[in-house]
């Protein structure tokens, strides 16, 4: 019987450890090619890992809430003797990567280059990559010259429409000619220095702290992990930043009456429900443009203004809990790529499947809280960013409506924008601005825009 070494895979290239908070498997139980084995917590997102093979999970390693470095061996699976080429470890293969060639094999110059490029390229293109490939699928993929847009277009027959080894080998059959095998070059690998570990601390109480009473009768309910985050978050966020607050009302009639006239050609063309929020998020990443001042973060007695525009959107979870995906490069896209980003980050976190990269470096954040019913409400900037909009409900209301006949009231679709702000380096009439840009942007709305 063979042996298998099933490891904490690379989450994220942020990501250098994770926290183990569940077993789905005990000692003795069958697993399944893809089926998850065990859970894991970054300090962004909770993800199962799944079995490269199929066996019989023999030893666990490790305990609940035990730390977990990537590449750690977590459980050992036994595997059927016909599988025993599929259990060969990282270490083994390790060492097959870096066997010296004979001195014998000569290679022109020329084929060394495009060797090298053909390799740095590929994996780079895998690292790239925003779906989750187990390391099986990874190493045959960079073996073959399978970029990260080919991978991300084969359709995965796993759990969860994962890729399994069975699919990219059937992939490779199909779609990859025979091609004349090059010699590989002696190339000396280089040892990519560990990331450093930033510790996030989760508990921050302060020296004196009043006792709460409670009786027999009440629930002690223990805060979750992710809870205790939250909260040493939102804490940090309000010792660290002067909070301000502006609030604007919208006219957003003609939003309202293009959506309703659009959604269903919309759906039908592209297979993707409209929502208000991409528009939303549109009009925010056109008000970051111009105002790039909000676009910032502080360090000290710095101010980094960011490249990107990267839009985080707060997203409820099941639990009551909140994550916050993030829409990387949100100016550079249209309304249709931005609703598709949208409902894709809105799905995958009510469905706790969210990669540890899909959460990280955002420079600003919407939040709606008028998807509960709020009016306006007065959010708690999202560190290290500088400011944060709520979203609140569309109502219909009577307005006054100007026109060159005279005023008159109609009703209108109207809602409130709040922004916050930080008043260290965001100043009221900067805060004001760009709050007012955003309303503008929706205020004109053209009826005629195609999609």
């Amino acid at each position: 019987m063979a042996k298998f070494e099933l490891k904490l895979p690379q989450m994220g290239e942020s990501v250098a450890e994770a926290t183990l908070t569940a077993w789905l498997k005990e000692v003795g139980d069958t697993i399944e090619m893809d089926e998850a084995v065990f859970e894991i917590a970054t300090d962004k997102v909770d993800s199962e890992v799944p079995s490269e093979v199929e066996g019989v999970l023999l030893e666990k390693l490790f305990n609940i809430d035990d730390i977990i470095k990537v590449g750690q061996t977590v459980a050992v699976i036994e595997m059927d003797g016909e599988s025993e080429s599929a259990g060969v470890t990282s270490a083994d293969q390790k060492e097959e990567s870096t066997e010296i060639l004979p001195e014998e094999v000569v290679v022109s110059e020329e084929k060394v280059g495009n060797v090298q490029e053909l390799v740095g390229s590929s994996a780079q293109s895998l690292a790239d990559t925003t779906r989750f490939y187990s390391p099986l699928v990874k190493n045959i993929a960079r073996e073959e010259g399978i970029t990260a847009a080919e991978l991300d277009n084969i359709e995965g027959t796993g759990k969860e429409g994962r890729v399994t080894k069975n699919d990219i080998l059937a992939y490779i059959k199909i779609e990859k000619p025979e091609i004349t095998p090059v010699a590989k070059p002696d190339v000396t690998p280089v040892k990519v220095p560990e990331p450093l570990k930033q510790e996030t601390p989760v508990s921050t109480e302060p020296h004196q702290v009043t006792r709460v009473q409670s009786n027999g009768e009440d629930e002690i309910i223990p805060l979750t992990r992710m809870g205790k985050l939250i909260a040493h978050h939102m804490k940090e966020s309000i010792s660290t930043s002067a909070h301000v607050q502006s609030f604007i009302e919208v006219d957003v009639t003609n939003v309202v009456a293009w959506r309703n006239k659009v959604k269903d050609a919309f759906q039908k063309s592209e297979g993707e429900k409209l929502t208000f929020t991409p528009i939303f998020i549109e009009a925010v990443a056109k008000a970051l443009k111009k105002y790039p001042m909000v676009n910032i973060s502080v360090e000290g007695e710095t101010v980094i203004r960011k490249k990107n525009i990267n839009i985080g959107m707060a997203a409820a979870l099941p639990d009551g809990n909140l994550i916050v995906p993030v829409i990387k490069n949100a100016d550079q896209l249209n309304l249709v790529g931005m609703a598709k980003v949208v409902n894709d980050l809105a799905n995958r976190s009510r469905n706790n499947a969210l990669k540890p990269d899909e959460v990280k470096d955002g420079t600003y954040t919407v939040t709606n809280v008028g998807s509960f019913g709020s009016v306006f409400g007065t959010p708690i900037i999202n560190q290290p960013q500088v400011a944060i909009l709520a979203l609140g409900a569309i109502r219909k209301m009577p307005a006054v409506i100007e026109t060159a006949e005279g005023d008159f009231i109609g009703i209108r679709s109207k809602m409130f924008l709040s922004h916050s702000y930080d008043h260290r380096v965001v100043n009221g009439a900067l805060g004001g601005m760009f709050v007012k840009t955003i309303a503008d942007y929706l205020e004109a709305w053209d009826m005629d825009r195609e999609i």
